[in-house]
């Protein structure tokens, strides 16, 4: 796959290109790269994985959460495409 270029303000670009390559956005991808190489890729990687899952929330706060975000199109749709716009986020 060819290389993208993050742009300087990535400052962990073979950690950028990797999440990007399992599919993150470029926003996530850059914050978590950004974040390990301030803090280290150890540090970043034990604080994952403490949100609940999405199936476990309500409609109203799965709207309130893609508000937060500026998650477009939230007010018509049915929870599951509520999750997958804030998984995709």
């Amino acid at each position: 796959m060819p290389r993208r270029d993050p742009g300087p303000s990535v400052k962990d670009d073979e950690l950028y290109e990797k999440l990007r390559d399992e599919g993150n956005s470029k926003e996530k991808s850059a914050r978590t790269a950004n974040a390990a190489a301030a803090q280290g890729r150890g540090t970043v990687g034990a604080r994952g994985g403490e949100a609940g899952s999405y199936d476990d929330w309500t409609v109203d706060d799965l709207r309130r959460r893609a508000a937060e975000l500026g998650v477009e199109g939230r007010s018509g749709v049915r929870k599951a495409e509520l999750i997958e716009a804030l998984r995709s986020r």
